[in-house]
């Protein structure tokens, strides 16, 4: 074992995917700046050439290390990627011993991550734990948070349910939603220098984030027509970005690849500072991603959620829930709801939440606690 006491504490972060990536950049960026050893473990869609080989834009940050891993291959299903990244993701600490380990959300590269730490005693910590999001997100979010050891979570509501899971008050962090830092301050890019890099040509635009449901593979197909065909109809312009890897996205490609180019740009990802440069920029966003839900209020933007992928997951003036698919309900939402902007939503924070992250792991209380995991009954 490594001595470390006169050495600065190591923190890794995990990232699996370009989304939660843009929510860990800015904790990665101030954990950096503020004197703390910083590693990036990049596995997942960040080294897949189909979704734009996302480790470029990780590997752009300065004054930290890297170490990428690939965990998976076309079709690969959830839990073959799970058994092979703890087995990439055990060899790692071994060799590299953190002191912390940072993971997110619910995706199975952070749980199986999350697994290695809890087995071989290693400080870890889950952000945006508390959440609901459906289908299997949602077990393996809940999952994460049992095996982790501190939990930064966006609210006051995710914290509540995070403790009712039987983790101790002080184990809790409310720092809000991470991606939120991004939205809050200058893009340092404008819209123009956005639609150039990416080749989109037209002015008024919406959004389109449709992903495959794993619950429901049975009607992805006739889900994704619903959508693509509806905004067609539309006669609408919209920039789509590509699905994530779960099972079910070949469907959703098929439907991208009929869509007319003269009105869709289809992109298999973006920077985060340029996302939000066009985010902040459009009409409305349409679709069953979390950025509906979370982001899109943040900024006052409207926003369609579709089916149950985000059920339950927030309620704000901005957000239009349709449960089915139906043409009918997409349109009424496009017509009314089209380039109308709201006032903001700060339920899941207010642009801070890197400060608030390094404020706890500057505390003597966040690296003293117990990795003895105990249950704590919610009225103690």
């Amino acid at each position: 074992m490594l001595d470390r006491s006169n050495l600065k504490k190591s923190v890794v972060f995990v990232t699996g995917t370009r989304a939660d990536f843009g929510k860990l950049e800015p904790l990665i960026i101030k954990t950096r700046d503020s004197g703390f050893n910083v590693s990036i473990f990049i596995t997942g869609m960040h080294l897949m050439k189909r979704y734009g080989m996302t480790k470029i834009e990780v590997r752009r940050l300065a004054g930290v290390q890297f170490t990428e891993f690939s965990n998976q291959k076309k079709n690969y299903t959830q839990d073959i990627i799970l058994a092979k990244t703890i087995s990439g993701f055990s060899n790692y600490i071994k060799e590299k011993e953190p002191d912390l380990v940072i993971i997110h959300g619910d995706r199975v590269e952070a749980t199986a991550c999350a697994i290695v730490c809890a087995t071989h005693y290693i400080r870890c910590g889950h952000v945006e734990g508390g959440e609901v999001s459906g289908t299997i997100d949602e077990a393996l979010r809940h999952c994460n948070t049992k095996l982790a050891h501190h939990h930064f979570v966006c609210s006051i509501l995710a914290a509540q349910r995070v403790s009712r899971l039987g983790e101790s008050l002080e184990s809790i962090h409310v720092i809000g939603s991470p991606e939120l830092d991004y939205h809050n301050k200058s893009t340092g890019v404008n819209l123009n220098q956005v639609k150039e890099k990416y080749a989109i040509d037209f002015d008024d635009y919406g959004i389109c984030i449709f992903h495959s449901v794993t619950s429901e593979q049975q009607d992805i197909n006739k889900q994704a027509k619903n959508v693509y065909q509806s905004l067609k109809a539309s006669g609408r312009r919209f920039v789509v970005f590509l699905p994530n890897n779960d099972p079910g996205s070949e469907i959703i490609f098929d439907e991208l690849n009929r869509l007319p180019k003269d009105r869709f740009r289809v992109i298999p990802s973006m920077r985060f500072s340029y996302f939000s440069e066009l985010l902040r920029n459009s009409a409305c966003i349409v679709g069953n991603s979390s950025t509906g839900v979370r982001e899109a209020p943040f900024l006052g933007i409207p926003s369609l959620n579709l089916g149950s992928r985000q059920r339950g997951r927030a309620s704000h003036p901005t957000i239009t829930h349709l449960e089915d698919y139906r043409e009918q309900g997409i349109k009424t939402f496009l017509n009314a709801q089209w380039g109308n902007r709201m006032k903001p939503s700060y339920e899941y924070g207010d642009g801070n939440a890197a400060f608030n992250f390094i404020k706890v792991l500057k505390t003597k209380t966040f690296w003293n606690l117990t990795l003895q995991k105990q249950f704590c009954d919610s009225e103690q």
